[in-house]
């Protein structure tokens, strides 16, 4: 582990030279296997789905940054959740927090259910709710902070503490944040996981997860699920991720810097009902955030009031794309019920906030003035006649 500060780190971290060539960059390891000196003797390397140079400089890189000793690179975020969920056996129960990624709750509703690993969704900023419902089944609790979309915001340091009084498993989903403003294995948590698709790539251009733990025994049982499964990063892919992040850093800032001017913006406009911003001194979750993250991170919701069409504001915006994601340079506008938390039923999604007028944005690096501008007048164009 090297024993630089986050900005060093972040392009110094992991394998930074190619130990053959010196090379810089290092290099795209375009194989799928390797030349043995005799059976049974090779330069540790064999096979790519197994190992491949390319993967070991992203996967050691992503644990130097969350200050984790073993990291492991997917094809997706999605493919990283899994093969968390695949440390479950049948009769096993996890606990989920309310709005987690669509995707996730799909995986669990509809293909981990078939091996009778069951789920159950709670308000975890409720900690005795949370604890009432820890039984003998119940061998893991997963949760985002601040969570997607409504930014809800939960205490890391109490949910581990239950995790670990109770003997198990605590993970989270560290995309939103990323490990430049939130650190969850200092705080004691057993697994974080990212979709590194996001804010770690940074660029709209690859689609990745990643897993990082502290534990040997952990590292063990997930890197023989990897290898097994086999939803690895390709190369191509591992390079671009490493690329990406040498610029975390300063992008981060930036979201940071933007969401929280346009979020003052419309937490005072009259066509907006509510917005979800943690870093918000108004927000519920503000004290906590401000404890355990440096700051609100790239992700605003909010809610259009009767008065406006939330099908017409996004369907007017100049600068800001209508799209699936976030994280990227560009900012990004979505409709969780239709889009990323369509495949949650629509009384679920109700019940925990995400309305039909509910909008999320992924706030970008672009001039923070220019997309105020672009708000304010597909806002103007949404009021209903």
């Amino acid at each position: 582990m090297k024993n630089y500060k986050m900005d060093t780190l972040l392009i110094h971290g992991g394998a930074t030279t190619d130990p053959r060539t010196k090379a810089v960059n290092f290099p795209i390891y375009q194989t799928s296997t390797y030349a043995q000196q005799a059976l049974g003797q090779n330069s540790g390397y064999e096979y790519s789905r197994t190992k491949n140079p390319t993967r070991d400089a992203i996967e050691t890189l992503i644990a130097e940054l969350e200050n984790g000793q073993f990291g492991f690179a997917f094809a997706s975020g999605m493919a990283a959740s899994s093969c968390a969920f695949s440390l479950f056996k049948s009769g096993d129960k996890i606990l989920i927090s309310s709005n987690v990624y669509g995707g996730t709750f799909r995986v669990l509703d509809k293909v981990f259910s078939n091996f009778e690993i069951t789920y159950e969704i709670i308000d975890m900023r409720d900690v005795k709710l949370l604890e009432s419902k820890i039984d003998s089944c119940v061998k893991a609790i997963f949760f985002e902070t601040p969570a997607n979309p409504l930014m809800q915001v939960v205490s890391i340091k109490e949910l581990v503490k239950i995790a670990k009084k109770h003997k198990i498993l605590s993970i989270i989903d560290n995309t939103f944040m990323t490990p430049y403003l939130q650190k969850p294995l200092d705080l004691g948590v057993d697994i974080v996981v990212h979709s590194a698709t996001k804010y770690l790539g940074g660029h709209s251009d690859l689609v990745a997860g990643l897993i990082v733990t502290k534990d040997k025994n952990l590292a063990e049982r997930i890197g023989f699920l990897q290898n097994s499964i086999g939803a690895v990063l390709a190369p191509f892919d591992s390079f671009l991720l490493v690329r990406g992040i040498k610029t975390l850093g300063l992008r981060m800032q930036k979201h940071c810097e933007n969401a929280l001017k346009i979020a003052n913006f419309l937490e005072k406009h009259k066509a907006i009902d509510r917005v979800y911003y943690p870093f918000l001194k108004s927000d519920e979750g503000y004290e906590i955030q401000k404890a355990q993250a440096k700051a609100g991170g790239g992700m605003i919701s909010f809610e259009l009031n009767k008065n406006y069409d939330y099908k017409k504001l996004c369907q007017n915006t100049r600068i800001i794309v209508l799209a699936e994601s976030l994280g990227g340079v560009e900012s990004l506008l979505c409709h969780p019920a239709s889009m990323t938390h369509a495949s949650i039923p629509k009384e679920i999604r109700e019940e925990i906030g995400i309305k039909e007028n509910l909008i999320r944005l992924s706030v970008g690096i672009e001039d923070a003035d220019d997309l105020i501008a672009d708000l304010t007048q597909a806002i103007d164009l949404a009021k209903k006649s």
